[in-house]
């Protein structure tokens, strides 16, 4: 049997605030992100009243960066942390 890996050798994680508009549900949110995304490694997690958030590896967070720092843009980052509690209390979910 392979051994588990530690916390300290899995791929550590960013959680990202992000202000939605134009999206009506969760399926139209996932596929524009999709359109844009730079990785495919990526998963929407909560999404409501115009906000959401979406796990990222870190490895990937300048990628992302550089997609979601646009305040003009429909999708927008808002905050990004490595915890989810974290992103939860600063977009009131």
């Amino acid at each position: 049997m392979a051994k588990r890996l530690s916390k300290a050798l899995k791929d550590k994680r960013r959680w990202v605030g992000l202000n939605v508009s134009n999206c009506e549900n969760r399926g139209e949110l996932e596929s524009k992100i999709s359109e844009f995304a730079p990785v495919g490694d990526w998963k929407l997690y909560d999404f409501s009243n115009g906000s959401a958030i979406l796990r990222i590896l870190l490895k990937d967070e300048k990628a992302w960066r550089e997609i979601l720092d646009r305040p003009d843009s429909a999708i927008h980052s808002v905050t990004m942390s490595g915890k989810i509690r974290l992103v939860r209390e600063r977009l009131n979910l």
